[in-house]
């Protein structure tokens, strides 16, 4: 025994003095090593919180051992470039996904670069999202260069030879890399190894595998467009095949059946509009009057969510238009243009419509130009082609002026070509919000009445609460886009245009204002010019489930037509995606749906849900996020059977396999064509 214990301290003594001697001879790869290891775990702690967890941790070092090792296969003098680029390239990592998470809860993709001129137009907004904590990242890159030039000083790489060791370096890396790499892979499950591979729940596979191993996954998946077809086609067509014979779409007949058929429609993409401003006034004034009127006029969901991914405005063209959810890596509008789609514009135009879009905007902005005659438009018309460019205001046209101008176009439109659907995308509520603050008639202060504990005096008191900050700018844009709005149906009126015309108004996703805004406006106590502490007995806590349940979005269908109103005139409450639009409006309008829709008519179904790209779903009983695998529960009084939540998961699960395998691999086309090659079409 005693022999045994000598012979361990030695080896404790011997493994000591090794690892010593690596570090005064490896002080910059160590650095390297460490650093970019602190800014993973720094990461988790500012987005998913989850700092104590092993295995993203494990991942983390893991990948970064890999990338480390094969510095040593340049001279010492030389090894610094290496490590510095690597660490500037970790570091960005680590900065972009902390400034997307906090204003996108999600982590990006590196086929957004493929998007990257978005950024551009948005260059102004930067200011806005980003936080103090996002530049804690900088330290990394910043410390390895001071300690480069401290270590060249004291003329450390003169006494490191080239080709000394360099074997036997790299493969005590490479050891350390593969026993951290199998630690770390006996943490797994096959869950873990599918999402990873599926990459839709994001936030998950950060928690499980750490931001590095993440972001170079996402990287693989983002070359899917060009490499994803030629893999996996057979087993994606399979489950393809077995989902719609399971899921059958089937045109079914209810009360609003043909209720619009032959009548004209508008579709007005009414950029960042959230449902919560329609009962928002700012000091008495309605943020949203004309949008609370319609919605009191026609049919109006309350209870309606956009299901957008990274791609934002476009994927909620994409999953309006054909009923499918957004791509699981990259967008469908820059990514995924080139497919066939069954698509709600090739309905109403193979019902002899005339289909059209219009947008304020450039035309290569997110590819719209090439996507929108994939969806079947006729035609695109956008910012200075068919525009004057006479107020502008944020990203291009203001609202005011692009809704005044189409008027005259779509006037035209039906002169020229009879029955027409368009699709009008506005955009002056687009982030940041700015432009608009010293022009608005929305009094963004707070008045109220103070009194003096001593004297009793009273006195006038004005607080600037919402005057600099992020929301209250959102208040005054979205104030203007529903002025803009309502001129527009007067307009629409002045050219004898309503009386066949139905519109339809939809938000296109949330504002993606930070939670801490609203926690702010929420707990404002004027007397302290400040927020409430969470001790306060008037503090009302503003959550995480709070949050997300609070982005849901108007879908309104309006009418002048007084004898459709009347019928029509509602509002519905039970839960609706922006993949059931195609299939409620084609019934309602009499044109064929698509039998590839995973959305469904809402009239037709007893069971209303929707599935988020996320893996999140939400019911009329819950909402269940994917991530933390919680459930919030909606309905108190509800009965959640043993089985509810994984039978939801598991349809959450197919939905979107089945939808990106659409995507990727396009499967309507490829299906198609077979299906009359066996019939001998």
């Amino acid at each position: 025994m005693k022999n045994f214990v000598n012979r361990f301290v030695e080896l404790l003594i011997k493994t000591k003095k090794e690892v010593i001697y690596f570090f005064k001879n490896n002080i910059l790869f160590s650095a390297f090593v460490i650093s970019s290891l602190i800014n993973g775990i720094l990461l988790r702690a500012f987005t998913v919180k989850k700092i104590m967890s092993i295995s993203p941790f494990l991942a983390d070092l893991a990948f970064i051992l890999f990338v480390g090792s094969f510095g040593y296969f340049f001279k010492p003098k030389y090894r610094f470039r290496y490590y510095i680029t690597w660490s500037i390239i970790l570091m960005l990592v680590c900065l972009i996904n902390s400034i997307y998470y906090t204003n996108y809860i999600s982590f990006t993709s590196f086929s957004l670069l493929a998007t990257s001129f978005q950024i551009i137009g948005v260059s102004d907004a930067l200011q806005t999202i980003m936080d103090l904590q996002d530049f804690c990242y900088l330290w990394a890159p910043i410390m390895l260069i001071f300690l480069h030039h401290k270590l060249k000083k004291n003329g450390y790489y003169s006494h490191l030879r080239a080709d000394k060791n360099v074997k036997v370096a790299v493969l005590k890396v490479l050891v350390a890399a593969v026993i951290v790499t199998a630690f770390f892979a006996s943490t797994l499950t096959g869950t873990d190894i599918s999402r990873l591979y599926k990459q839709w729940n994001r936030e998950y596979v950060v928690m499980k595998f750490g931001i590095y191993v993440y972001q170079g996954n996402d990287l693989i998946a983002s070359l899917k467009p060009q490499i994803s077809p030629l893999f996996g086609y057979d087993k994606a067509a399979k489950e393809f095949r077995e989902y719609y014979k399971e899921y059958e779409i089937s045109k079914s007949d209810n009360e609003y059946t043909d209720i619009f058929k032959g009548k004209n429609v508008l579709v007005i993409h009414a950029e960042s509009i959230m449902n919560y401003l329609l009962d928002t006034e700012i000091n008495g004034k309605a943020v949203a009057p004309n949008l609370k009127r319609l919605a009191s006029e026609g049919m109006y969901f309350s209870n309606f969510y956009a299901q957008e991914s990274v791609g934002t405005s476009s994927d909620t063209e994409f999953t309006l238009s054909t009923s499918l959810l957004p791509a699981s890596s990259g967008t469908v509008f820059v990514s995924y243009y080139d497919r066939y789609y069954e698509s709600i514009q090739k309905s109403f135009k193979n019902s002899d419509y005339y289909v059209f879009s219009m947008h304020a905007n450039k035309g290569n902005y997110w590819n719209r130009e090439a996507m929108h005659k994939t969806l079947g438009y006729d035609n695109f018309y956008y910012y200075d082609k068919d525009y004057e460019l006479d107020d502008i205001i944020g990203l291009g046209l203001s609202d005011k002026s692009f809704f005044k101008q189409s008027s005259k176009i779509i006037k035209k439109i039906k002169d020229d070509k009879g029955s027409y659907y368009g699709t009008l995308l506005m955009l002056t509520n687009h982030t940041p919000f700015e432009g608009l603050e010293d022009t608005t008639d929305l009094d963004l202060t707070y008045k109220y009445t103070k009194t003096d504990t001593t004297t009793g005096e009273t006195s006038e008191v004005t607080n600037n609460y919402l005057k600099n900050t992020t929301l209250g700018k959102y208040f005054t844009t979205a104030h203007y886009a529903d002025e803009a709005l309502g001129e527009f149906i007067n307009e629409l009126d002045d050219e004898g245009l309503l009386d066949d015309l139905v519109i339809v108004i939809y938000g296109d996703h949330d504002s993606k204002i930070k939670r801490a805004e609203y926690d702010y406006y929420y707990n404002y106590n004027p007397a302290t010019d400040s927020k409430r502490k969470d001790d306060d007995p008037e503090y009302k806590e503003f959550t995480k489930y709070d949050y997300e349940l609070n982005r849901k979005v108007p879908f309104i269908i309006w009418t002048k037509d007084k004898k459709i109103s009347k019928k029509i005139n509602k509002e519905l409450t039970f839960p609706m995606g922006m993949y059931d639009v195609y299939p409620t409006l084609s019934n309602m309008f009499g044109v064929q749906v698509s039998k590839y829709s995973l959305g469904h008519d809402v009239f037709n179904t007893n069971e209303h849900f929707i599935i988020f790209p996320n893996s999140n779903f939400l019911t009329d009983r819950i909402y269940y996020d994917s991530q933390n695998d919680q459930a919030t529960m909606l309905d108190e009084n509800a009965v959640i059977e043993g089985d509810y939540i994984d039978k939801f998961r598991e349809r959450a699960e197919r939905e979107i396999a089945v939808s990106n395998d659409i995507i990727v691999h396009d499967l309507i086309k490829k299906t198609e064509e077979s299906d009359k090659v066996l019939k001998g079409e």
